[in-house]
């Protein structure tokens, strides 16, 4: 029997729940979430990125090719799968390969321009959940696929801090790092191996176990007994080549010019095996413990190692939930503008030719359809969040207006029917309840 699945007891309705690491995002924190995809659409446009939808299943070689064969993410965390056709599938777990594979298949790199790209949407990853974490979780990620310019580097981290600064987290970290190259690996990699051999005894199970693998993982561990061994180990910023250093030294460079405030963390390595030269991290206290938001660098070679030709790309993922666990409080927007309240049953009539108008006008508003009391509906309009309520009766209705009632305030005045909109408009305006 699985995780999920209880015997119901004396014959008792077993309830439904949402599997184990799922959850639902229901009103009011899927207007933070909403929030927050929109102002990722208007401040990743404004760099020049166009969005990219890929499938929500892939082909399991996409992420053997593209995450790696040894990661852990392959190795014990995919949901693979054979479908009916007998197709070897695996939900994906993360956004790059995807997106590399579509501009393979569709040869958007032919212009030779550089491609950008964002994508938002569920990735898939069968891990303990936590705060933040779940199986089902929801990623925004960039890739910039055709060139290797520091530049490139620096503008992307620049995106990224100015994307959170601008949904308002605050006290965000940004460390940064050099990892090298193909060319830098060999002679580093063999210092590294050399010094964890000293120290296997007292590292993690899992850190040996990487140490076989993949030795630079190790510098990824969070386990307290590894931490004084990583001190002790060589850090490859250490072993870069000339190239990669003034690489990398070009980009701090940048950040430095913009006034981009950074840390260069020499453990950084990132959880994947594709880096190369910058990888990059930014975390919030707002978060506590567990603050990491995004993360991300440069993949050279990983088109290549998928297929294609030798092209360069750099981008990073976030994790959505953790995104709006670090929004200040009041970042989302009323779902709705205004609740439309009437004296009586018979004036629903005119209230849906009111609501109808004010639609019309882009203002979002609805009604009660319970035939309540008055004094139910306006408990109705306070549920809902509503910052104004429109009381229609038949005297005002009669003289061509309305009651407008800020509920917050709880000030009331009357409002012509003609100018309801437009005074409304002004009303949210104020109270700074406009979308």
């Amino acid at each position: 029997m699985s995780e999920t699945e209880q015997q119901p007891e004396g014959g008792a309705r077993q309830a439904l729940r949402a599997p184990r690491g799922t959850r639902d995002v229901i009103s009011p924190e899927v207007e933070r979430w909403q929030s927050v995809e929109g102002a990722t659409r208007e401040t990743f446009a404004r760099y020049g990125f166009r969005e990219m939808r890929t499938p929500i299943f892939e082909d399991s070689v996409v992420f053997e090719k593209g995450t790696g064969e040894t990661s852990q993410i392959v190795q014990k965390e995919t949901y693979r799968f054979t479908d009916l056709g007998g197709h070897d599938l695996t939900l994906r777990p993360e956004g790059t390969p995807p997106v590399i594979r579509a501009y393979l298949e569709h040869k958007l790199g032919h212009s030779k321009d550089v491609a950008r790209f964002y994508y938002i949407g569920p990735m898939f990853r069968y891990e303990r959940p936590q705060k933040g974490r779940y199986r089902q979780f929801h990623q925004i990620g960039v890739e910039a696929l055709g060139s290797e310019s520091a530049a490139l580097d620096a503008e992307i981290i620049d995106m990224a801090m100015t994307w959170l600064g601008d949904l308002g987290i605050e006290s965000l970290r940004l460390v940064v790092n050099s990892v090298g190259d193909v060319d830098d690996r060999p002679a580093y990699m063999e210092k590294l191996v050399d010094a964890q051999k000293v120290f296997l005894g007292e590292m993690s199970e899992d850190s040996r176990r990487r140490h076989e693998v993949n030795p630079l993982r190790v510098f990824d561990s969070k386990e307290p007994e590894d931490q004084p061994v990583i001190e002790k180990l060589p850090k490859i910023i250490d072993h870069l080549s000339p190239q990669n250093r003034a690489h990398f030294d070009e980009v701090c460079g940048y950040l430095s010019d913009w006034g981009v405030g950074y840390t260069i963390e020499p453990r950084l390595v990132r959880g994947l095996d594709y880096y190369r030269r910058t990888v990059f991290e930014i975390s919030s206290s707002a978060l506590g413990a567990q603050d990491s938001l995004l993360g991300g660098g440069r993949y050279d070679g990983l088109v290549e190692q998928m297929g294609g030709d030798d092209v360069p790309g750099v981008g990073f993922a976030a994790g959505l939930e953790r995104i709006v666990l670090a929004l200040p409080e009041g970042a989302e927007t009323a779902s709705l503008d205004c609740y439309v309240v009437t004296v009586s049953r018979d004036l629903m009539p005119q209230a849906m030719a009111l609501m109808r108008d004010l639609r019309g006008r882009g203002l979002r508003c609805t009604a009660d359809f319970q035939d309540r009391s008055m004094k139910a509906q306006m408990k109705a309009a306070n549920r809902s969040g509503a910052p104004a309520a429109v009381i229609l009766g038949p005297d005002e209705l009669s003289k061509g207006v309305c009651n407008l009632k800020m509920m917050e305030s709880g000030e009331q005045h009357e409002v012509s029917l003609e100018i309801l909109a437009t005074v409304l408009a002004e009303e949210l305006h104020g109270t700074g309840h406009t979308g």
